[in-house]
């Protein structure tokens, strides 16, 4: 059933056109659910720069556009806790062509949101609004027909359900209420137990994946490499890819949606992994 719903992309373009507007040129902060932030991106801006590169300072490392210091939209100094994170900042600085588009810059986004934190949350609030997606978990909510996605979801989300159970030691299970799952204290504690384990930068990521996916069940299947993220996406959006496998989509918008969501999640997922990496690249990317 997998590769079946897998054949549901094989006829899409490799191009959607780009039709968001881009935001400021230190990128702009996440706006995340439970907060009142704004997103009001202007027009793109002439690239400025010739060269990136990064150094080490005080606080960690540190993105250099010529010799100029990168700045956060709060005017903070762009400052990343691992070296191969600030390569990878520094790649997305480094790729723009005649114009800064900061809306193809997730990492940097990102990054900005963990040093401005705009929200002003701290790593209890963030642990908790991880878990209590739970609640709604994309996965643990089924339909009762039509009978195809019933099997669909069953075939596709059941594993996943079972995987988090085994890997964590929990109990999840799945619901056709509109009330959804009645999920014990005992996992909802086991998770906030997990994500503590986390420091504050890779728990950012780990809750952008999470509002990306609209689950937490499927984020961890990321951040764990259990999956890879185009089968998280998927999975994600399983329901909507059964109605336009049968009612057909409007043909650039749906491929735009996938390929926007693919690159979110995909920099949600790295931006955690090279949050906890501590070991120093010996051999820099953007060197000649």
């Amino acid at each position: 059933m997998w590769r079946s719903c897998q054949r549901l992309f094989c006829a899409r373009s490799p191009q959607a056109p780009r039709l968001c507007p881009a935001p400021p040129v230190g990128g702009p902060s996440l706006s995340l659910p439970g907060t009142a932030r704004t997103y009001t991106p202007p027009t793109e801006r002439k690239r400025f720069y010739q060269n990136v590169s990064i150094s080490q300072g005080e606080g960690g490392f540190e993105i250099n556009l010529d010799h100029r210091k990168l700045k956060t939209p709060q005017a903070k100094l762009f400052t990343v806790p691992s070296e191969a994170l600030a390569i990878a900042v520094a790649t997305e600085w480094d790729s723009q062509q005649d114009t800064i588009k900061s809306y193809t810059m997730h990492l940097t986004t990102l990054c900005n949101t963990a040093l401005d934190n705009p929200s002003q949350r701290n790593k209890e609030q963030i642990i908790r609004a991880a878990v209590k997606f739970l609640e709604t978990d994309t996965v643990c909510y089924r339909v009762e027909e039509p009978a195809g996605l019933v099997e669909l979801q069953k075939n596709e989300w059941d594993p996943m359900i079972e995987w988090a159970e085994k890997r964590y030691n929990v109990e999840i299970g799945s619901s056709t209420s509109i009330m959804g799952p009645n999920i014990p204290a005992r996992t909802k504690d086991t998770f906030t137990s997990h994500l503590a384990s986390y420091n504050m930068w890779a728990l950012q990521g780990i809750e952008y994946v999470i509002t990306q996916l609209k689950s937490l069940i499927l984020s961890m299947g990321l951040i764990d490499r259990h999956i890879p993220v185009e089968k998280a996406v998927l999975l994600s959006r399983l329901e909507e890819e059964f109605q336009i496998q049968h009612w057909g989509n409007v043909e650039w918008a749906h491929d735009y949606d996938l390929y926007e969501l693919r690159a979110r999640t995909a920099a949600g997922t790295l931006f955690a992994h090279l949050c906890s990496e501590s070991s120093t690249v010996k051999h820099k990317l953007l060197q000649d």
